[in-house]
């Protein structure tokens, strides 16, 4: 390990070890994909970047070196179609291994990579393309994602390319199919990258054109302040703002893998589950852990198995960890302790709110503590529990080092210590990481960064000793009898109870309080939504936090209501229930009202 990270950042450390000072330092001219990629590539070839399989049976181990060379080839087969500086090329492509490819290729070019999910429909695409100008789409072949492309594009007329990947199985076949296809075995080593062909109309065969394409490639001029990566933001409410990022972004993920994650550069091997749609998949599976020059590992799979996972933790030998707080709970339903998870030195969760009983059981299983951190797709890690530090369960850590960070009353005073108010950070040139802009957005943009401040638009309260605990997004607050009451405590609570295996929990107009606290809750199986379990899980909500919290409402459904990032949409909950509130009588029928 050459510490290449050094080269970027300034830290400084407490006599414990702690990470107290962080500040990126980067030239004008940083490009993740020359400075760190190709650097590491050309001083350690074999050097291993990723692991990846896929339930189908092939297997790849990639090494910087590999790296570099697929990326280049990729570079020069998406020039050849015209792609170039400041073109929104959009990807989606699973957890495929050539999602690592197009990136690296993408920064290279200067081309800006424009991430999305597969669950994508055709208004959700349509807005998307023509918000952003989408000159190239990449997408799999997995799925009808090819189709829904296919089928929006006349409205779409910035659209110029379409790539199509075949995956060669994206863990949707069948053993019987992936026998009859030859794929697995006969798919790995070196021959087998990117082999796969497809024909579709009007598409471009990704894996053949990128195979034919020459190994060099030159390096271009960009520069680290243009536009890198677009991220559309979840959409709880309204169409989803794009959040733009620079290289800075890049660089300020050191943080994350160095002193979150933990990462072992040396013998070591990362893993973060999150499909390459997602924010979080750059969080940990690409950055910070190559500016780390890490080893992560990639599993392609379709559908979440608790056990399947597990059992690659013990195959692979994995020593950190990365999942949300769902993930953590759906192991510990499929019995941990049937698991090798010996390997495993350090755990990490984001995502929502890790519930104490989860921290407590995953400690007393395995031995490890789970690190809680926190950040959104407008920025990298903001606040965490990093490396050294004594977590608080229920607390999402401290500000990291990087910000200047405080929590802000509604006049953006600051609020004393146990005060509800909105998360923000200073915002000037020493600032990195923190999105450039919602593009073509300026009212939005407006909004949130002003008067030095970037505002989240998250609540939380700091306590005397400055850790932060999350209260929910400032429409989520509910304002009820004069109090401020966040969704998260109360969900993590009703969380620990047998019979809840998701909630939601909303206010509900009330003419007396203003608003009443509801909680929306997906049973786990075995339960029944009945009178008395309602007034048990009142009764439980009421023991464990203020009574004043507890859910006046309880409604059972069979799923919660979310968005395309597998992210709970209150709003729609909300919405549901000021419809309901011209039926009152029926509504506290239905819902339990006590």
């Amino acid at each position: 390990m050459r510490n290449i990270h050094q080269r970027f950042v300034e830290e400084s450390y407490d006599e414990a070890g702690v990470l107290t000072r962080f500040r990126a330092n980067y030239p004008d001219s940083f490009n993740f994909g020359y400075d760190v990629v190709d650097d590491i590539a050309q001083a350690e070839p074999e050097r291993p970047a990723m692991i990846w399989a896929n339930p189908e049976g092939e297997e790849h181990h990639f090494t910087f070196g590999d790296m570099k060379t697929w990326s280049d080839k990729t570079a020069n087969a998406l020039a050849a179609a015209g792609i170039g500086r400041g073109d929104m090329v959009m990807v989606i492509v699973r957890r495929h291994y050539q999602f690592w490819f197009i990136a690296t290729a993408l920064h290279k070019l200067g081309a800006v990579m424009v991430p999305a999910t597969f669950m994508l429909k055709e208004h959700d695409l349509t807005y998307r393309i023509q918000s952003a100008d989408v000159k190239a789409i990449i997408c799999s072949n997995c799925g009808d994602i090819a189709q829904i492309v296919d089928n929006v594009h006349a409205e779409c007329p910035t659209l110029q390319a379409k790539f199509l990947v075949n995956a060669a199985g994206g863990g949707l076949m069948s053993p019987e199919d992936v026998q009859a296809a030859g794929y697995g075995a006969a798919l790995s080593g070196p021959a087998g990258i990117c082999a796969t062909s497809v024909q579709r109309e009007g598409w471009i065969d990704f894996n053949t054109v990128v195979r034919e394409a020459s190994e060099e490639f030159e390096r271009r001029e960009t520069s680290a302040a243009d536009p890198m990566l677009m991220y559309f933001s979840s959409g709880t409410s309204g169409n989803p703002k794009m959040v733009l990022h620079n290289s800075g972004y890049a660089v300020a993920h050191t943080v994350t893998a160095k002193h979150w994650h933990n990462v072992v550069s040396d013998g070591g091997l990362h893993f973060t589950i999150a499909d390459t749609g997602w924010g979080k998949a750059v969080w940990g599976k690409y950055y910070g852990q190559w500016l780390m020059e890490a080893c992560v590992l990639t599993y392609d799979f379709d559908r979440f198995h608790a056990s399947e996972i597990l059992d690659l933790i013990a195959k692979y030998q994995v020593t950190t960890l990365c999942c949300p707080p769902t993930m953590y709970r759906m192991f510990m339903e499929a019995g941990i302790d049937d698991h090798d998870l010996s390997s495993l030195t350090y755990c990490t969760t984001a995502g929502e709110a890790l519930n104490p009983d989860l921290f407590e059981f995953w400690k007393k299983h395995t031995g490890l503590t789970i690190y809680e951190g926190f950040g959104q797709t407008e920025t990298p890690l903001t606040v965490a529990n990093l490396r050294g530090m004594t977590p608080r369960p229920g607390s999402m850590g401290r500000p990291v080092p990087q910000y200047v960070m405080e929590v802000h009353n509604p006049d953006d005073t600051k609020c004393a210590p146990g005060q509800t108010g909105e998360i923000c950070i200073k915002a000037d040139e020493d600032t990195h990481g923190i999105l450039m802009e919602y593009y073509r957005n300026p009212e939005k943009t407006a909004e949130a960064i002003h008067d030095g401040w970037y505002h989240t638009g998250d609540t939380a309260w700091e306590d005397e000793d400055g850790y932060l605990w999350y209260v929910g997004r400032n429409d989520d607050v509910i304002k009820s009898s004069g109090y401020r009451i966040g969704p998260f405590e109360i969900e993590s609570v009703m969380l620990e109870h047998e019979a809840v295996r998701e909630v939601a929990v909303t206010g509900v107009p009330d003419p007396l309080r203003g608003f009443a606290v509801k909680a929306t809750v997906v049973l786990a199986p075995g339960f029944n939504g009945t009178d008395q379990l309602t007034k048990d899980l009142q009764t439980w909500v009421k023991r464990k936090t203020a009574p004043y919290k507890y859910p006046r409402i309880i409604d059972y459904v069979e799923e919660l209501p979310k968005t395309v990032n597998g992210k709970i949409r209150r709003v729609a909950i909300r919405k549901e229930d000021e419809a309901k509130a011209h039926l009152p009588q029926e509504h506290d029928k239905k819902d339990g009202l006590v």
